[in-house]
């Protein structure tokens, strides 16, 4: 379904349009470029989307490297401990 509206657009835009669209071929050419626009910005979003989450990604997989390197250490404090107790 397609409607019809009223566009006002600075002189200079208006020539470039008719530069590249000819009078019967406005509508196309405009809808055309709508949704290039429209793809673009699509695409910007779920590219920042993308670096956001990698970068949670990473922070949590350090924290939970860093979690894992701390329970590792006490847990071979504790066999140690137990080592020494026993030898005592």
């Amino acid at each position: 379904m397609y409607h019809r509206i009223n566009v006002t657009l600075p002189s200079e835009t208006l020539k470039q349009l008719d530069e590249y669209a000819p009078k019967g071929e406005r509508s196309r050419f405009i809808d055309e470029a709508i949704q290039h626009y429209i793809n673009q910005i699509q695409k910007q979003k779920l590219r920042e989307q993308l670096q956001e989450g990698s970068i949670r990604r990473a922070e949590r997989d350090t924290l939970t490297e860093s979690l894992r390197e701390r329970n590792l250490a006490l847990y071979w404090f504790v066999i140690e401990e137990e080592v020494w107790q026993h030898e005592s």
